[in-house]
């Protein structure tokens, strides 16, 4: 280690930056990208793409869980929203446990009602399990992996804070062409550009390992604390206009022995003061049924933090007369779980509109740059070393051709993850487990073609494949049954824009990046850069 604190900081930023770089660059990508998943997983599915949120699309909902589920005692319907233009429908039968595998399912247009057929497909909770779970692994031996690894990055950010004194000068400071310069100057701009997000995402991911990396840390319950699942006294309330006559012959009527879903949602978004983004129908097969309506999204990082839906804000009604039984009581937490929650909430974006959700999409990019980066400076540095030495070490070339494969090979898996979900056969058995090894496989050969081909030739080739299969995805998208880029934009519908138009825009950066490597690696390096005088120059050193 280094003399000199800042010195150490430095040998302590490069090393826990370059042990486990590559699985932090994997981390950060396809963490990022999950930030859309259900956006990724609605694109890979084009035989949902026709379908339009409508003004009806509840009772159509209603209605068809009573022609296809008349026995089931709930049902769940999860509503369109902006990051969904389908109905989601679950129905349990009697008896039957709850659970996140339990239970049938259907997604309908929500537009006509008709049930839609999607292919199977791994979508984007592929990337999202495997941004924290790995894939393969046991969960608690992957977790602890990345664990340790969110560890490393947390260390790595301080550290590299501490060692670069000037590091607001270093967010206006971009020399391009400049070889090594050119990237430090990048993983320092990028590093500093979104710096207070990476503070966030690792402390509040260490936070989330919490049970994982410290599993006698349990916080006991409140003592008195009542009950999430209680309820308050029924209230008696008219009940809403409107739940009287005709009932299957109207677009906004439900089924015979259910009052109208219309006018409930009505109250209910009066009193949330934004959608209803569920409905749960329970006990059906009693006399007495209920129906409990949850808004979308919640008013507080805390109250999203406990789960998906509206944090706990709902209303429950009777489901024959329509009067208001009560809500669930607001959740009374400690201070150290309502942090928790919050932390969570944040890390997941989970509290996020699309605009927002865009930043922290950005803000992932930016932090994988700078891992990526951060992992090429390693060996541009030791090259010229190198060079002048006369002999190139084993693990220098190991490095190289790592580094390959770990970042751009990853890149290229994803890519050829997309295409794989629209070139399978449609009805292939086990097709979403195809999809992922479809991923794992061309990761691997891209790392064997780093070898094989050794880092000057593999660079531009991999970034160029790269290129290739993310330009091409608007118009693989439009070719296999999805809808075409510029049908979507005058659609309005920018959820598969976003995909489309996101993907392009990857597609136009790497090749950018396979042109800027296409010149060989030793008309950059083989002119050795000036010795850095300070530790801010070349961090490491």
């Amino acid at each position: 280690m280094k003399a000199g604190f800042r010195q150490s900081m430095a040998w302590l930023h490069t090393w826990t930056g370059l042990l486990l770089g590559w699985l932090l660059f994997a981390v950060f990508l396809t963490g990022t990208i999950a930030y859309f998943r259900e956006e990724v997983t609605l694109w890979m599915q084009p035989e949902l793409h026709g379908s339009v949120p409508g003004p009806n699309s509840a009772a159509l909902a209603m209605q068809r869980l009573a022609d296809i589920a008349p026995h089931a005692d709930n049902w769940t319907i999860a509503l369109p929203s902006p990051r969904s233009t389908t109905i989601d429908l679950l129905w349990r039968k009697p008896g039957e446990e709850g659970g996140r595998r339990s239970g049938e399912r259907a997604v309908l247009d929500a537009t006509t009602g008709e049930v839609l057929h999607p292919r199977e497909t791994a979508g984007g909770d592929f990337l999202y399990r495997f941004h924290f779970e790995l894939h393969g692994l046991p969960r608690e031996l992957a977790r602890w992996i990345v664990g340790i690894a969110t560890m490393a990055m947390f260390l790595a950010i301080l550290s590299g804070v501490i060692t670069h004194k000037k590091i607001f000068k270093d967010f206006f400071t971009f020399r391009p062409h400049k070889g090594q310069r050119s990237w430090l100057d990048m993983h320092n701009m990028t590093a500093v550009l979104a710096l207070p997000f990476h503070v966030m995402i690792t402390f509040s991911g260490l936070v989330l390992f919490l049970y994982t990396l410290y599993p006698f840390v349990i916080e006991a319950p409140r003592r008195g604390q009542p009950p999430q699942a209680a309820q308050v006294q029924p209230q008696q309330m008219e009940a809403p206009p409107g739940q009287h006559g005709p009932r299957m012959g109207q677009v906004d009527t439900a089924p015979a022995d259910l009052v109208a879903i219309g006018p409930l949602m009505r109250v209910a978004e009066e009193r949330f003061g934004r959608p209803v983004g569920r409905i749960a129908v329970e006990k059906l097969q009693s006399p007495r049924p209920e129906i409990v309506l949850s808004a979308r999204g919640a008013d507080s990082l805390i109250a999203q933090g406990g789960g998906g839906g509206g944090g706990g804000t709902a209303l429950r009604f009777d489901g024959t007369t329509g009067a208001l039984i009560g809500a669930p009581p607001p959740r009374e937490l400690s201070a150290v779980a309502a942090v928790n929650a919050a932390l969570g909430t944040l890390h997941r974006a989970r509290f996020a509109d699309t605009w927002l959700r865009w930043l922290f999409f950005l803000s992932g990019i930016g932090g994988t740059v700078m891992v990526g980066t951060g992992l090429f400076l390693w060996v541009s540095k030791r090259a010229a070393k190198h060079a002048r030495a006369g002999r190139t070490p084993s693990g220098f070339r190991l490095v190289e051709r790592l580094n390959v494969g770990g970042v751009v090979g990853l890149s290229v898996a994803i890519g050829a993850y997309f295409w794989a979900n629209r070139l399978l056969p449609v009805d292939l058995t086990n097709r979403a487990d195809q999809e992922i090894r479809v991923f794992f496989g061309v990761w691997a050969l891209a790392c064997l073609h780093a070898f094989l081909r050794g880092p000057a030739r593999a660079w531009p080739e991999q970034l160029g494949l790269a290129a290739i299969l993310f330009a091409g995805m608007p118009l693989l998208n439009a070719a296999t049954g999805g809808g075409d880029l510029v049908h979507t934009i005058l659609q309005g519908n920018w959820i598969l824009a976003g995909v489309d138009l996101a993907a392009l825009l990857g597609g136009l950066a790497f090749a950018y990046a396979a042109r800027a490597t296409a010149t060989p690696a030793t008309a950059r390096t083989a002119r050795p850069p000036r010795a850095p005088s300070r530790p801010d120059d070349v961090p490491g050193e």
